[in-house]
Protein backbone atom coordinates (compact mmCIF):
# COMPACT_ATOMS: atom_id res chain seq x y z
CA UNK A 1 0.00 0.00 0.00
CA UNK A 2 1.26 3.42 -1.02
CA UNK A 3 2.11 5.94 2.20
CA UNK A 4 0.64 9.19 1.92
CA UNK A 5 3.69 11.24 2.14
CA UNK A 6 5.09 9.29 -1.21
CA UNK A 7 1.54 10.01 -2.66
CA UNK A 8 1.43 13.52 -1.94
CA UNK A 9 5.12 14.17 -3.06
CA UNK A 10 4.28 12.69 -6.06
CA UNK A 11 1.00 14.92 -6.35
CA UNK A 12 3.22 17.86 -5.35
CA UNK A 13 5.57 17.32 -8.17
CA UNK A 14 2.59 17.19 -10.35
CA UNK A 15 1.37 20.56 -9.22
CA UNK A 16 4.31 22.42 -9.69
CA UNK A 17 4.78 21.43 -13.04
CA UNK A 18 1.67 21.81 -13.71
CA UNK A 19 1.67 25.61 -12.29
CA UNK A 20 4.69 26.28 -14.50
CA UNK A 21 2.96 25.18 -18.13
CA UNK A 22 -0.32 27.09 -17.26
CA UNK A 23 2.04 30.50 -16.15
CA UNK A 24 2.74 31.40 -20.00
CA UNK A 25 -0.48 30.99 -20.95
CA UNK A 26 -3.16 33.82 -20.95
CA UNK A 27 -6.04 32.03 -19.97
CA UNK A 28 -7.43 33.59 -16.09
CA UNK A 29 -5.50 32.10 -13.70
CA UNK A 30 -8.45 31.93 -11.33
CA UNK A 31 -10.50 29.91 -13.43
CA UNK A 32 -7.60 27.37 -14.14
CA UNK A 33 -7.71 27.56 -9.99
CA UNK A 34 -11.47 26.86 -10.08
CA UNK A 35 -11.11 24.04 -12.78
CA UNK A 36 -8.48 22.28 -10.31
CA UNK A 37 -10.64 22.63 -7.33
CA UNK A 38 -13.72 21.53 -9.43
CA UNK A 39 -11.84 17.72 -10.47
CA UNK A 40 -10.03 17.63 -7.52
CA UNK A 41 -13.01 17.56 -5.41
CA UNK A 42 -14.68 15.03 -8.31
CA UNK A 43 -11.60 12.94 -7.15
CA UNK A 44 -11.90 13.26 -3.42
CA UNK A 45 -15.60 12.05 -3.80
CA UNK A 46 -14.68 8.94 -5.61
CA UNK A 47 -16.51 10.25 -8.83
CA UNK A 48 -13.26 11.00 -11.57
CA UNK A 49 -10.21 9.18 -11.90
CA UNK A 50 -8.49 9.25 -14.98
CA UNK A 51 -6.86 12.62 -17.36
CA UNK A 52 -7.84 15.73 -18.15
CA UNK A 53 -7.45 17.96 -21.30
CA UNK A 54 -8.75 21.48 -21.57
CA UNK A 55 -8.49 24.18 -24.74
CA UNK A 56 -9.77 27.38 -25.72
CA UNK A 57 -9.23 29.11 -28.57
CA UNK A 58 -7.22 26.72 -29.29
CA UNK A 59 -4.55 26.57 -27.08
CA UNK A 60 -4.36 24.16 -23.96
CA UNK A 61 -5.19 25.64 -20.88
CA UNK A 62 -5.19 22.95 -18.60
CA UNK A 63 -3.98 19.11 -18.51
CA UNK A 64 -3.43 16.96 -15.92
CA UNK A 65 -3.96 13.61 -14.57
CA UNK A 66 -6.19 12.64 -11.59
CA UNK A 67 -6.05 9.24 -9.20
CA UNK A 68 -4.16 5.95 -10.53
CA UNK A 69 -3.27 4.30 -13.43
CA UNK A 70 -3.21 1.48 -12.13
CA UNK A 71 -3.94 1.00 -8.39
CA UNK A 72 -1.68 -2.49 -8.14
CA UNK A 73 1.78 -0.68 -8.91
CA UNK A 74 0.04 3.07 -7.54
CA UNK A 75 0.59 4.59 -10.73
CA UNK A 76 -0.62 7.63 -10.91
CA UNK A 77 -2.66 8.69 -14.18
CA UNK A 78 -1.14 11.65 -16.58
CA UNK A 79 -1.86 13.78 -19.66
CA UNK A 80 0.14 10.70 -21.65
CA UNK A 81 -2.02 7.78 -19.98
CA UNK A 82 -3.62 5.59 -22.45
CA UNK A 83 -7.23 4.99 -21.91
CA UNK A 84 -9.80 2.66 -23.48
CA UNK A 85 -12.36 5.25 -25.56
CA UNK A 86 -15.58 3.20 -26.03
CA UNK A 87 -17.66 5.03 -27.95
CA UNK A 88 -15.60 7.54 -29.03
CA UNK A 89 -14.27 5.46 -31.74
CA UNK A 90 -17.08 5.44 -33.72
CA UNK A 91 -16.53 9.27 -34.76
CA UNK A 92 -13.22 7.55 -36.38
CA UNK A 93 -15.05 4.89 -37.88
CA UNK A 94 -17.10 7.82 -39.97
CA UNK A 95 -14.47 9.85 -40.61
CA UNK A 96 -12.84 6.45 -43.06
CA UNK A 97 -16.08 5.93 -44.33
CA UNK A 98 -15.86 9.97 -45.33
CA UNK A 99 -12.56 9.23 -46.80
CA UNK A 100 -14.07 5.93 -49.25
CA UNK A 101 -16.95 8.57 -50.47
CA UNK A 102 -14.57 11.13 -50.92
CA UNK A 103 -12.56 8.94 -53.36
CA UNK A 104 -15.53 7.70 -55.17
CA UNK A 105 -15.57 4.31 -53.42
CA UNK A 106 -18.62 4.64 -51.48
CA UNK A 107 -22.01 6.42 -52.14
CA UNK A 108 -23.77 6.75 -48.80
CA UNK A 109 -27.37 6.46 -50.26
CA UNK A 110 -26.57 2.90 -51.82
CA UNK A 111 -28.25 -0.31 -50.20
CA UNK A 112 -25.21 -2.08 -48.08
CA UNK A 113 -25.73 -5.09 -50.39
CA UNK A 114 -24.31 -3.62 -52.75
CA UNK A 115 -20.85 -3.08 -50.73
CA UNK A 116 -21.59 -6.58 -48.48
CA UNK A 117 -23.42 -9.03 -51.14
CA UNK A 118 -22.94 -11.45 -48.53
CA UNK A 119 -25.42 -9.88 -46.05
CA UNK A 120 -29.08 -10.77 -46.11
CA UNK A 121 -30.67 -9.27 -49.15
CA UNK A 122 -34.04 -8.72 -46.94
CA UNK A 123 -32.66 -6.33 -45.03
CA UNK A 124 -28.96 -5.69 -46.49
CA UNK A 125 -31.01 -4.21 -49.92
CA UNK A 126 -33.14 -1.61 -47.72
CA UNK A 127 -30.28 -0.18 -45.51
CA UNK A 128 -28.04 2.18 -46.38
CA UNK A 129 -24.67 3.55 -45.09
CA UNK A 130 -26.11 6.43 -44.23
CA UNK A 131 -28.38 5.03 -42.20
CA UNK A 132 -25.82 2.84 -40.31
CA UNK A 133 -24.23 6.01 -39.78
CA UNK A 134 -27.18 7.81 -38.07
CA UNK A 135 -28.19 4.70 -35.89
CA UNK A 136 -31.42 4.89 -38.02
CA UNK A 137 -31.07 1.14 -39.42
CA UNK A 138 -33.37 -0.65 -37.25
CA UNK A 139 -30.36 -3.50 -36.93
CA UNK A 140 -30.67 -4.29 -33.26
CA UNK A 141 -27.80 -3.30 -31.06
CA UNK A 142 -26.06 -6.63 -30.25
CA UNK A 143 -24.76 -5.16 -26.67
CA UNK A 144 -28.57 -4.85 -25.78
CA UNK A 145 -29.16 -8.68 -26.31
CA UNK A 146 -30.20 -11.08 -23.65
CA UNK A 147 -27.20 -12.60 -21.68
CA UNK A 148 -24.88 -11.01 -24.62
CA UNK A 149 -22.13 -9.98 -22.57
CA UNK A 150 -21.89 -13.28 -20.48
CA UNK A 151 -21.69 -15.26 -23.56
CA UNK A 152 -19.87 -13.76 -26.12
CA UNK A 153 -17.92 -10.77 -24.45
CA UNK A 154 -14.72 -12.79 -24.09
CA UNK A 155 -15.18 -14.77 -27.21
CA UNK A 156 -12.90 -13.50 -30.08
CA UNK A 157 -14.00 -13.09 -33.33
CA UNK A 158 -13.35 -12.36 -37.05
CA UNK A 159 -15.52 -9.24 -38.18
CA UNK A 160 -17.19 -11.24 -40.65
CA UNK A 161 -17.81 -14.23 -38.42
CA UNK A 162 -19.79 -11.40 -35.89
CA UNK A 163 -21.68 -9.97 -38.19
CA UNK A 164 -23.60 -13.10 -38.54
CA UNK A 165 -24.89 -12.60 -34.53
CA UNK A 166 -27.26 -9.96 -35.54
CA UNK A 167 -27.34 -9.94 -39.58
CA UNK A 168 -30.45 -12.45 -39.81
CA UNK A 169 -32.49 -10.96 -36.81
CA UNK A 170 -35.54 -8.82 -37.39
CA UNK A 171 -35.30 -5.20 -38.22
CA UNK A 172 -36.78 -3.20 -34.81
CA UNK A 173 -37.60 -0.90 -37.22
CA UNK A 174 -37.78 0.15 -40.97
CA UNK A 175 -34.46 1.72 -42.03
CA UNK A 176 -34.78 5.71 -41.64
CA UNK A 177 -38.05 5.60 -39.47
CA UNK A 178 -35.86 6.71 -36.18
CA UNK A 179 -33.08 6.84 -34.39
CA UNK A 180 -31.91 3.93 -31.99
CA UNK A 181 -28.17 3.76 -31.10
CA UNK A 182 -27.16 0.81 -32.41
CA UNK A 183 -23.05 -0.70 -31.95
CA UNK A 184 -24.22 -3.30 -34.90
CA UNK A 185 -24.45 -0.60 -37.04
CA UNK A 186 -20.59 0.87 -36.28
CA UNK A 187 -19.52 -2.61 -36.63
CA UNK A 188 -20.95 -3.10 -40.06
CA UNK A 189 -19.23 0.16 -41.16
CA UNK A 190 -15.97 -1.33 -40.28
CA UNK A 191 -16.71 -4.20 -42.15
CA UNK A 192 -17.73 -1.89 -45.25
CA UNK A 193 -14.32 -0.55 -44.71
CA UNK A 194 -12.10 -3.42 -44.52
CA UNK A 195 -13.97 -4.83 -48.07
CA UNK A 196 -13.65 -1.73 -49.90
CA UNK A 197 -10.16 -0.71 -48.64
CA UNK A 198 -8.57 -4.34 -48.40
CA UNK A 199 -7.13 -3.06 -45.61
CA UNK A 200 -7.78 -4.09 -42.10
CA UNK A 201 -9.80 -1.67 -40.21
CA UNK A 202 -7.03 -1.20 -37.57
CA UNK A 203 -4.70 -0.52 -40.46
CA UNK A 204 -7.20 2.10 -42.08
CA UNK A 205 -7.00 3.97 -39.09
CA UNK A 206 -3.19 4.09 -38.98
CA UNK A 207 -2.29 5.00 -42.45
CA UNK A 208 -5.70 7.12 -42.69
CA UNK A 209 -5.92 9.22 -38.91
CA UNK A 210 -3.02 8.22 -36.80
CA UNK A 211 -0.15 8.60 -38.76
CA UNK A 212 -1.19 11.88 -41.11
CA UNK A 213 -1.61 13.26 -38.00
CA UNK A 214 0.83 12.28 -35.34
CA UNK A 215 -1.37 10.51 -33.13
CA UNK A 216 1.48 8.17 -31.70
CA UNK A 217 -0.22 7.48 -28.66
CA UNK A 218 -3.73 6.19 -30.44
CA UNK A 219 -4.25 2.56 -31.60
CA UNK A 220 -6.56 -0.24 -31.59
CA UNK A 221 -6.73 -1.97 -28.15
CA UNK A 222 -5.54 -5.50 -29.35
CA UNK A 223 -5.47 -7.41 -26.10
CA UNK A 224 -1.71 -9.27 -26.73
CA UNK A 225 -0.07 -6.07 -27.36
CA UNK A 226 2.33 -4.24 -24.56
CA UNK A 227 1.55 -0.77 -24.04
CA UNK A 228 3.40 1.42 -22.39
CA UNK A 229 1.04 3.69 -20.34
CA UNK A 230 -1.80 1.70 -20.70
CA UNK A 231 -3.97 2.77 -18.05
CA UNK A 232 -6.12 -0.37 -16.03
CA UNK A 233 -9.67 -0.58 -16.39
CA UNK A 234 -11.74 -0.95 -13.00
CA UNK A 235 -15.17 -1.10 -11.49
CA UNK A 236 -16.37 0.69 -8.41
CA UNK A 237 -18.51 -1.25 -5.77
CA UNK A 238 -19.40 1.33 -3.27
CA UNK A 239 -16.37 2.95 -2.68
CA UNK A 240 -14.15 0.28 -3.38
CA UNK A 241 -12.41 -0.68 -6.73
CA UNK A 242 -11.97 -3.98 -8.51
CA UNK A 243 -11.05 -5.15 -11.66
CA UNK A 244 -12.78 -4.95 -14.71
CA UNK A 245 -14.13 -7.47 -16.40
CA UNK A 246 -12.72 -9.03 -19.69
CA UNK A 247 -13.42 -8.00 -22.92
CA UNK A 248 -12.23 -9.27 -26.20
CA UNK A 249 -11.52 -6.41 -28.59
CA UNK A 250 -12.77 -7.54 -31.48
CA UNK A 251 -16.08 -7.29 -29.97
CA UNK A 252 -16.33 -3.32 -30.14
CA UNK A 253 -14.05 -3.40 -33.16
CA UNK A 254 -15.23 -0.22 -34.87
CA UNK A 255 -17.83 0.98 -32.81
CA UNK A 256 -15.68 1.48 -29.53
CA UNK A 257 -12.11 -0.74 -30.05
CA UNK A 258 -9.88 2.43 -29.93
CA UNK A 259 -7.54 3.61 -27.25
CA UNK A 260 -5.74 7.09 -27.00
CA UNK A 261 -4.72 9.60 -24.60
CA UNK A 262 -5.94 13.37 -23.56
CA UNK A 263 -3.06 15.19 -25.64
CA UNK A 264 -3.94 13.19 -28.66
CA UNK A 265 -7.37 13.78 -28.87
CA UNK A 266 -5.92 17.57 -28.44
CA UNK A 267 -4.26 16.84 -31.67
CA UNK A 268 -7.73 15.32 -33.64
CA UNK A 269 -9.64 18.38 -32.13
CA UNK A 270 -7.41 20.70 -33.95
CA UNK A 271 -7.21 18.72 -37.44
CA UNK A 272 -11.06 18.94 -37.39
CA UNK A 273 -10.77 22.40 -38.11
CA UNK A 274 -8.07 21.82 -40.96
CA UNK A 275 -8.93 19.70 -44.80
CA UNK A 276 -6.22 17.42 -43.55
CA UNK A 277 -8.34 14.63 -43.57
CA UNK A 278 -11.64 15.46 -45.77
CA UNK A 279 -12.09 18.36 -47.93
CA UNK A 280 -14.16 20.68 -47.08
CA UNK A 281 -17.56 19.58 -49.20
CA UNK A 282 -16.71 16.25 -46.63
CA UNK A 283 -16.14 17.86 -43.18
CA UNK A 284 -19.69 19.53 -43.66
CA UNK A 285 -21.07 16.54 -44.24
CA UNK A 286 -19.35 14.89 -41.32
CA UNK A 287 -20.46 17.65 -38.86
CA UNK A 288 -24.18 17.83 -40.44
CA UNK A 289 -26.87 17.16 -37.66
CA UNK A 290 -29.18 14.75 -39.46
CA UNK A 291 -31.46 13.32 -36.97
CA UNK A 292 -33.08 14.19 -33.52
CA UNK A 293 -31.11 11.77 -30.79
CA UNK A 294 -31.01 12.46 -27.31
CA UNK A 295 -31.49 15.38 -25.25
CA UNK A 296 -30.75 18.72 -27.32
CA UNK A 297 -28.49 16.84 -29.40
CA UNK A 298 -28.91 15.73 -33.11
CA UNK A 299 -26.72 12.75 -34.22
CA UNK A 300 -24.15 13.89 -37.44
CA UNK A 301 -21.71 11.19 -38.62
CA UNK A 302 -20.08 9.13 -34.75
CA UNK A 303 -21.11 12.74 -33.46
CA UNK A 304 -23.67 14.29 -31.67
CA UNK A 305 -24.35 17.36 -32.34
CA UNK A 306 -26.52 20.69 -30.66
CA UNK A 307 -26.57 23.18 -28.06
CA UNK A 308 -25.05 22.08 -24.32
CA UNK A 309 -25.97 24.09 -21.22
CA UNK A 310 -23.56 26.30 -19.46
CA UNK A 311 -22.83 26.00 -16.03
CA UNK A 312 -26.16 26.15 -13.80
CA UNK A 313 -27.36 29.11 -16.18
CA UNK A 314 -29.92 28.60 -18.75
CA UNK A 315 -27.11 29.60 -21.61
CA UNK A 316 -25.99 27.22 -23.69
CA UNK A 317 -23.30 26.37 -26.28
CA UNK A 318 -23.05 24.81 -29.84
CA UNK A 319 -20.81 21.91 -29.25
CA UNK A 320 -20.06 18.28 -31.07
CA UNK A 321 -18.99 15.78 -29.51
CA UNK A 322 -19.89 11.96 -28.03
CA UNK A 323 -19.18 10.27 -24.60
CA UNK A 324 -17.86 6.15 -24.18
CA UNK A 325 -17.86 3.51 -22.44
CA UNK A 326 -16.18 0.02 -22.02
CA UNK A 327 -15.56 -2.02 -19.70
CA UNK A 328 -14.08 0.00 -16.81
CA UNK A 329 -13.83 3.57 -18.55
CA UNK A 330 -16.23 6.37 -19.61
CA UNK A 331 -14.81 8.94 -21.75
CA UNK A 332 -16.03 11.79 -23.13
CA UNK A 333 -14.99 15.05 -25.49
CA UNK A 334 -16.96 17.66 -26.22
CA UNK A 335 -15.99 20.62 -28.78
CA UNK A 336 -17.07 24.37 -29.21
CA UNK A 337 -16.03 25.28 -32.84
CA UNK A 338 -17.60 28.87 -31.88
CA UNK A 339 -14.49 29.46 -29.59
CA UNK A 340 -12.29 26.46 -30.76
CA UNK A 341 -12.41 25.12 -27.15
CA UNK A 342 -12.29 21.73 -26.17
CA UNK A 343 -12.99 19.25 -23.14
CA UNK A 344 -11.59 15.81 -23.01
CA UNK A 345 -12.13 13.69 -20.03
CA UNK A 346 -10.68 10.12 -20.11
CA UNK A 347 -12.27 8.08 -16.87
CA UNK A 348 -10.63 4.56 -15.58
CA UNK A 349 -13.37 3.36 -13.16
CA UNK A 350 -16.02 3.59 -15.24
CA UNK A 351 -19.58 5.66 -14.77
CA UNK A 352 -17.95 8.72 -13.40
CA UNK A 353 -20.53 11.42 -14.06
CA UNK A 354 -18.37 13.06 -17.01
CA UNK A 355 -21.43 14.99 -19.08
CA UNK A 356 -22.03 17.06 -15.62
CA UNK A 357 -18.32 17.40 -14.91
CA UNK A 358 -18.08 18.97 -18.88
CA UNK A 359 -21.15 21.17 -18.11
CA UNK A 360 -19.66 22.56 -14.98
CA UNK A 361 -16.46 23.23 -16.49
CA UNK A 362 -18.07 25.46 -19.39
CA UNK A 363 -19.80 27.18 -16.29
CA UNK A 364 -16.20 28.58 -15.25
CA UNK A 365 -14.61 29.04 -18.71
CA UNK A 366 -17.55 31.02 -19.72
CA UNK A 367 -18.05 33.09 -15.66
CA UNK A 368 -20.93 31.57 -15.02
CA UNK A 369 -22.36 29.95 -11.73
CA UNK A 370 -22.02 26.40 -11.60
CA UNK A 371 -22.41 23.12 -9.54
CA UNK A 372 -19.88 21.56 -7.48
CA UNK A 373 -19.89 17.82 -6.69
CA UNK A 374 -21.53 16.01 -3.59
CA UNK A 375 -20.96 12.83 -2.22
CA UNK A 376 -23.03 9.73 -3.60
CA UNK A 377 -26.19 8.66 -1.87
CA UNK A 378 -25.94 5.44 -3.98
CA UNK A 379 -21.96 4.90 -3.07
CA UNK A 380 -22.56 5.30 0.45
CA UNK A 381 -25.80 2.62 0.62
CA UNK A 382 -24.30 0.43 -1.25
CA UNK A 383 -20.62 0.60 1.55
CA UNK A 384 -23.49 0.42 4.34
CA UNK A 385 -25.18 -2.58 2.54
CA UNK A 386 -22.10 -4.56 1.95
CA UNK A 387 -20.63 -4.00 6.10
CA UNK A 388 -23.39 -4.13 7.59
CA UNK A 389 -26.51 -5.86 5.23
CA UNK A 390 -29.66 -4.69 3.64
CA UNK A 391 -31.87 -3.04 6.17
CA UNK A 392 -28.96 -0.88 7.67
CA UNK A 393 -28.66 0.22 3.98
CA UNK A 394 -32.21 1.17 3.47
CA UNK A 395 -31.88 2.66 7.27
CA UNK A 396 -28.77 4.31 5.70
CA UNK A 397 -30.45 5.57 2.82
CA UNK A 398 -33.77 7.35 4.63
CA UNK A 399 -31.28 9.06 6.68
CA UNK A 400 -29.26 10.94 3.86
CA UNK A 401 -31.40 10.93 0.94
CA UNK A 402 -32.76 14.71 1.51
CA UNK A 403 -29.12 15.40 2.91
CA UNK A 404 -27.86 18.81 1.14
CA UNK A 405 -24.65 17.28 1.37
CA UNK A 406 -25.31 14.16 -1.29
CA UNK A 407 -26.70 13.55 -4.19
CA UNK A 408 -29.27 10.93 -5.24
CA UNK A 409 -29.61 10.12 -8.55
CA UNK A 410 -31.67 7.29 -9.60
CA UNK A 411 -29.49 5.91 -12.31
CA UNK A 412 -26.75 5.76 -9.51
CA UNK A 413 -29.12 3.30 -7.25
CA UNK A 414 -30.37 1.66 -10.44
CA UNK A 415 -26.63 0.68 -10.76
CA UNK A 416 -25.99 -0.32 -7.48
CA UNK A 417 -28.95 -2.85 -7.77
CA UNK A 418 -27.77 -4.14 -10.97
CA UNK A 419 -24.29 -4.62 -8.88
CA UNK A 420 -26.19 -6.77 -6.14
CA UNK A 421 -27.99 -8.60 -8.37
CA UNK A 422 -24.96 -9.92 -10.63
CA UNK A 423 -23.87 -11.04 -7.05
CA UNK A 424 -26.55 -13.32 -6.78
CA UNK A 425 -27.76 -10.69 -4.13
CA UNK A 426 -31.32 -11.05 -5.93
CA UNK A 427 -33.15 -10.46 -2.36
CA UNK A 428 -31.46 -7.41 -1.50
CA UNK A 429 -31.55 -5.94 -5.38
CA UNK A 430 -35.18 -6.20 -5.07
CA UNK A 431 -35.58 -4.04 -2.25
CA UNK A 432 -33.17 -1.32 -3.65
CA UNK A 433 -35.54 -1.18 -6.55
CA UNK A 434 -37.93 -1.27 -4.47
CA UNK A 435 -36.30 1.94 -2.59
CA UNK A 436 -36.27 3.53 -6.47
CA UNK A 437 -39.82 3.18 -7.40
CA UNK A 438 -40.84 4.68 -3.88
CA UNK A 439 -38.35 7.79 -4.64
CA UNK A 440 -39.58 8.10 -8.26
CA UNK A 441 -42.87 6.55 -8.59
CA UNK A 442 -43.41 8.16 -12.21
CA UNK A 443 -40.25 6.26 -13.51
CA UNK A 444 -41.10 3.75 -16.13
CA UNK A 445 -37.38 2.18 -15.66
CA UNK A 446 -37.07 1.55 -11.79
CA UNK A 447 -40.58 -0.54 -12.53
CA UNK A 448 -39.12 -2.59 -15.38
CA UNK A 449 -35.84 -2.90 -12.97
CA UNK A 450 -37.93 -4.30 -9.92
CA UNK A 451 -39.74 -6.31 -12.40
CA UNK A 452 -37.00 -8.05 -13.54
CA UNK A 453 -35.31 -8.66 -9.51
CA UNK A 454 -38.97 -10.17 -8.89
CA UNK A 455 -38.35 -12.52 -12.48
CA UNK A 456 -34.77 -13.63 -10.57
CA UNK A 457 -36.71 -14.74 -7.41
CA UNK A 458 -39.42 -16.70 -9.28
CA UNK A 459 -41.87 -14.25 -8.64
CA UNK A 460 -43.53 -13.80 -11.75
CA UNK A 461 -46.98 -12.51 -10.58
CA UNK A 462 -45.33 -9.18 -9.18
CA UNK A 463 -42.28 -9.57 -12.08
CA UNK A 464 -45.74 -9.29 -14.48
CA UNK A 465 -47.05 -6.54 -12.25
CA UNK A 466 -44.51 -4.35 -12.17
CA UNK A 467 -43.24 -4.83 -15.66
CA UNK A 468 -47.12 -3.65 -16.82
CA UNK A 469 -46.63 -0.49 -14.72
CA UNK A 470 -43.49 0.39 -16.45
CA UNK A 471 -45.47 -0.02 -19.67
CA UNK A 472 -48.04 1.91 -18.54
CA UNK A 473 -45.94 4.79 -17.78
CA UNK A 474 -43.64 4.30 -21.05
CA UNK A 475 -45.52 1.78 -23.82
CA UNK A 476 -42.36 2.23 -26.10
CA UNK A 477 -41.15 -0.29 -23.13
CA UNK A 478 -40.66 -3.07 -25.68
CA UNK A 479 -37.67 -4.87 -23.16
CA UNK A 480 -40.76 -4.59 -20.97
CA UNK A 481 -43.37 -6.37 -23.43
CA UNK A 482 -40.63 -8.63 -24.80
CA UNK A 483 -40.20 -10.28 -20.73
CA UNK A 484 -43.93 -9.76 -20.80
CA UNK A 485 -44.03 -12.74 -23.47
CA UNK A 486 -41.55 -14.14 -21.69
CA UNK A 487 -43.51 -14.90 -18.52
CA UNK A 488 -46.60 -15.96 -20.42
CA UNK A 489 -48.39 -12.86 -20.05
CA UNK A 490 -51.14 -11.71 -22.69
CA UNK A 491 -49.98 -8.47 -23.91
CA UNK A 492 -52.12 -8.11 -26.95
CA UNK A 493 -53.89 -4.70 -24.92
CA UNK A 494 -49.92 -3.22 -24.61
CA UNK A 495 -49.65 -3.54 -28.48
CA UNK A 496 -52.71 -2.00 -29.45
CA UNK A 497 -52.45 1.10 -31.14
CA UNK A 498 -54.44 4.14 -30.14
CA UNK A 499 -56.29 6.20 -31.98
CA UNK A 500 -57.02 9.97 -30.78
CA UNK A 501 -59.83 12.12 -32.61
CA UNK A 502 -57.56 15.40 -34.62
CA UNK A 503 -60.51 17.47 -32.92
CA UNK A 504 -59.32 16.62 -29.30
CA UNK A 505 -55.56 17.11 -30.62
CA UNK A 506 -55.85 20.34 -31.36
CA UNK A 507 -57.37 21.45 -27.92
CA UNK A 508 -53.62 20.70 -27.31
CA UNK A 509 -52.07 22.73 -29.26
CA UNK A 510 -50.45 25.38 -27.58
CA UNK A 511 -47.20 26.85 -25.56
CA UNK A 512 -46.48 25.65 -22.27
CA UNK A 513 -43.92 27.10 -19.47
CA UNK A 514 -42.13 24.66 -17.65
CA UNK A 515 -39.93 27.16 -16.09
CA UNK A 516 -39.50 30.74 -16.52
CA UNK A 517 -37.67 30.89 -19.92
CA UNK A 518 -37.81 27.09 -20.94
CA UNK A 519 -41.60 26.15 -23.05
CA UNK A 520 -42.62 23.27 -24.24
CA UNK A 521 -44.29 23.75 -27.43
CA UNK A 522 -46.97 21.32 -28.58
CA UNK A 523 -48.03 21.64 -32.88
CA UNK A 524 -49.85 19.21 -34.84
CA UNK A 525 -48.83 18.21 -38.52
CA UNK A 526 -51.81 16.10 -39.77
CA UNK A 527 -52.95 13.97 -37.17
CA UNK A 528 -49.17 13.38 -35.36
CA UNK A 529 -49.04 15.17 -31.96
CA UNK A 530 -45.08 16.82 -31.42
CA UNK A 531 -43.66 18.85 -28.73
CA UNK A 532 -40.37 21.21 -29.03
CA UNK A 533 -38.53 22.14 -26.11
CA UNK A 534 -36.43 25.34 -26.07
CA UNK A 535 -33.72 25.01 -27.51
CA UNK A 536 -34.18 21.47 -28.63
CA UNK A 537 -35.82 19.33 -31.50
CA UNK A 538 -39.02 18.61 -32.26
CA UNK A 539 -40.40 15.34 -31.59
CA UNK A 540 -43.27 13.04 -32.42
CA UNK A 541 -45.63 12.29 -29.25
CA UNK A 542 -48.21 9.40 -29.26
CA UNK A 543 -51.17 8.85 -27.28
CA UNK A 544 -51.48 6.12 -24.53
CA UNK A 545 -54.70 7.10 -23.49
CA UNK A 546 -57.02 10.55 -24.53
CA UNK A 547 -54.74 12.67 -22.18
CA UNK A 548 -51.77 10.59 -21.56
CA UNK A 549 -48.54 10.59 -24.53
CA UNK A 550 -45.35 9.50 -24.70
CA UNK A 551 -41.95 10.00 -26.47
CA UNK A 552 -40.32 6.99 -28.44
CA UNK A 553 -36.80 8.55 -28.52
CA UNK A 554 -36.31 9.05 -25.42
CA UNK A 555 -38.17 7.86 -22.20
CA UNK A 556 -40.83 10.62 -21.19
CA UNK A 557 -44.27 10.79 -20.92
CA UNK A 558 -46.85 13.99 -21.25
CA UNK A 559 -50.13 14.60 -19.75
CA UNK A 560 -52.40 16.90 -20.38
CA UNK A 561 -54.37 18.17 -17.74
CA UNK A 562 -57.92 20.05 -17.49
CA UNK A 563 -60.16 22.09 -16.03
CA UNK A 564 -63.66 21.11 -14.27
CA UNK A 565 -65.09 22.47 -17.72
CA UNK A 566 -62.94 20.01 -19.53
CA UNK A 567 -60.11 23.03 -20.84
CA UNK A 568 -56.71 22.19 -20.64
CA UNK A 569 -55.04 24.39 -18.87
CA UNK A 570 -51.39 22.83 -18.33
CA UNK A 571 -49.42 19.44 -18.87
CA UNK A 572 -46.86 17.55 -16.77
CA UNK A 573 -43.88 16.34 -17.95
CA UNK A 574 -42.26 12.92 -16.27
CA UNK A 575 -38.97 12.45 -17.51
CA UNK A 576 -35.91 10.58 -15.48
CA UNK A 577 -37.43 10.44 -12.58
CA UNK A 578 -38.62 14.05 -12.08
CA UNK A 579 -41.74 15.61 -13.11
CA UNK A 580 -42.74 19.23 -14.04
CA UNK A 581 -45.83 21.55 -14.50
CA UNK A 582 -45.88 23.37 -17.19
CA UNK A 583 -49.01 26.02 -17.67
CA UNK A 584 -50.39 26.66 -20.65
CA UNK A 585 -49.82 30.16 -21.57
CA UNK A 586 -50.68 30.22 -25.28
CA UNK A 587 -53.74 28.85 -27.30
Amino acid sequence: MKSKSNYQSIKNVSLALFLILISSMGFAQPKVEQIDQLINTYEAYGQFNGSVLISDQGKVIYKKGFGMANMEWDIPNQPNTKHRLGSITKQFTAMLILQLVAEGQLDLQEPISKYLPDYPKSTGGIITTHHLLTHTSGIPNYTSFSNFMADESRNPYSPVDFVKKFDEKELDFAPGEKFSYSNSGYFLLGVIVEKLSGKTYEQMLQDNIFVPLGMNDTGYDNHGDILKNRATGYEKQGKNYRNSRYLDMTIPYAAGSMYSTVEDLYKWDQALYTTTLLPQKYMTMYFEPYIPAFGKAHYAYGWGVGYAKIGKSNDSIYTIGHGGGINGFNTNISRATSDKSLVVLLNNTGGAPLDEMTRAIRGIMYGKAYDMPKKSVADEVLTVIEDKGIEAGIAHYNKIKDSEDYDLREREMNDIGYQLMGSDKVEEASKVFQLIVETYPKSSNAYDSLGESYMKLGNNELAIKNYRKSIELNPNNQNGIDFLKKLGDDVSDLETEVTISETILETYIGKYELKPGFILEVTKEGNQLKAQATGQPKFDVFPRTETEFYLKVVDAQIVFNKNEAGKVESLTLFQGGQEMLGKLITE
